[in-house]
């Protein structure tokens, strides 16, 4: 498949290095074309990197590996009729201390609102950029990654992405469904970060394959 990241943060460079890892061919894209190549060399995998352009990309699906203001500028600014979009993000405070937004939206509902021809799809947003950087594994196991969307093919072309590059991967049905994922990430940073049981965790369902 072929996929484009927006971003050259460590998500990003986590991104980039997973799927490369598993044979995809990736792309990474910022505004500093440069920066974007650098990481692209790192990655190798015969990854490449470039200036961001939207109405140029033809990728199979890009990744908005960037912050939710960056990612709502990004996606209204035009390029993804038709495209798959997956949204990564959440709406933190910036003081960590909660969901800037939730209850009656979600940022990937506004992400597909800045871009309503897009198909957007909220995934990976419960995984730390070092469990991708250890090949999508918390604690020696495979990470789950949950999959929501309106455009089931999306979700479901989502869902296999992440089980190729050895991810679990779970639908949960509507993209409104990213109202209960965005606050299960905020609460693994929490964990993770607040309460001091590092970053080498993920949230997941038992009994669900």
């Amino acid at each position: 498949m072929d996929i484009s990241i927006i971003g050259t943060g460590n998500m990003a460079k986590g991104f980039a290095g997973v799927f490369a890892e598993a044979g995809h061919q990736v792309t990474v894209v910022g505004r500093d074309k440069a920066k974007a190549q650098a990481v692209a060399n790192e990655i190798g995998h015969e990854a490449k990197g470039g200036a961001f352009d939207a109405a140029g990309n033809s990728s199979d699906v890009t990744f908005l590996a960037v912050p939710y203001d960056a990612a709502v500028e990004i996606v209204s600014a035009g390029g993804f009729d038709g495209r798959i979009v997956v949204d990564v993000t959440n709406p933190m405070k910036a003081d960590f201390s909660g969901l800037a937004i939730g209850h009656s939206t979600s940022a990937a509902e506004e992400i597909q609102n800045a871009a309503p021809r897009a198909k957007v799809v909220k995934a990976f947003n419960t995984v730390f950029a070092s469990v991708l950087a250890n090949g999508g594994k918390a604690a020696g196991k495979a990470a789950t990654v949950f999959v929501a969307g309106d455009d089931e093919d999306a979700r479901r072309q989502v869902a296999a992405l992440a089980k190729s590059a050895g991810f679990r991967a779970v639908e949960t049905g509507g993209l409104a469904s990213a109202r209960l994922l965005e606050p299960v990430a905020a609460l693994n940073i929490a964990l993770g970060y607040g309460l001091g049981h590092g970053t080498d965790i993920a949230p997941a369902w038992q009994g669900i394959s």
